[in-house]
């Protein structure tokens, strides 16, 4: 298993964004741009692949440690960290509609009649 694939997992895992890793990695002080973060996370034969090497990951590990359990003058729960991450359900977010649905259900509601007649195929 490479270093590309070990942060990719924790990147899913953790439910990570690119700027929240960006930010994990400037609390171990290393600076690293987006694109050259998702040069990390593409597929091996892309052109613009790069390899993860030890100090990015190791950076990463470090500065993942300061974010869930804090420093030693400002402690954290790393339970409350993760919890607060989780994604909680849109409960009033209405469901995406497609055109033929659409179209069905305006058919169904000028004219019931024809659409009762139609055949299903």
């Amino acid at each position: 298993m490479t270093n590309n694939d070990i942060f990719k997992k924790l990147r899913v895992a953790l439910m990570l964004r690119d700027d929240e890793i960006v930010d994990i990695l400037k609390l171990a002080d290393f600076k690293i741009s987006k694109s050259e973060l998702s040069a990390f996370f593409r597929k091996e034969n892309h052109p613009n692949y790069m390899e993860c090497g030890d100090q990015v990951l190791r950076n990463f590990l470090n500065g993942l440690v300061l974010h869930l359990r804090g420093t030693k003058e400002y402690p954290k729960n790393p339970g409350e960290v993760l919890s607060q991450r989780s994604i909680a359900p849109k409960a009033n977010k209405p469901k995406p509609v497609y055109k033929a649905i659409q179209r069905k259900q305006m058919d169904r509601d000028i004219d019931p009649v024809k659409y009762k007649n139609k055949k299903k195929s």
